[in-house]
């Protein structure tokens, strides 16, 4: 059986770039930064497919919550 060798994709870089000022800089660097200060959650296709926007994601789950808490709370 012959190896198949990778094709090599031809680059795509515009010539106007210039690589030179690309040097020095640290892939990553604020990484941990954005982590402390982010929270994503990716939702699966199905569940995202049902609401608009982030906002209608937040309310139902605000809404879940309160229900949550008003069913484990002790009526008096």
């Amino acid at each position: 059986m012959k190896k198949v060798e990778p094709q090599v994709k031809e680059d795509e870089l515009r010539p106007e770039y210039d690589l030179s000022k690309l040097k020095g800089r640290v892939r990553g660097k604020y990484v941990e930064r954005y982590r402390k200060g982010t929270n994503l959650v990716l939702l699966e296709l199905d569940v995202a497919a049902s609401f608009p926007d982030a906002r209608a994601v937040n309310e139902a789950l605000r809404l879940l919550i309160k229900l949550a808490q008003t069913q484990a709370s002790p009526q008096h």
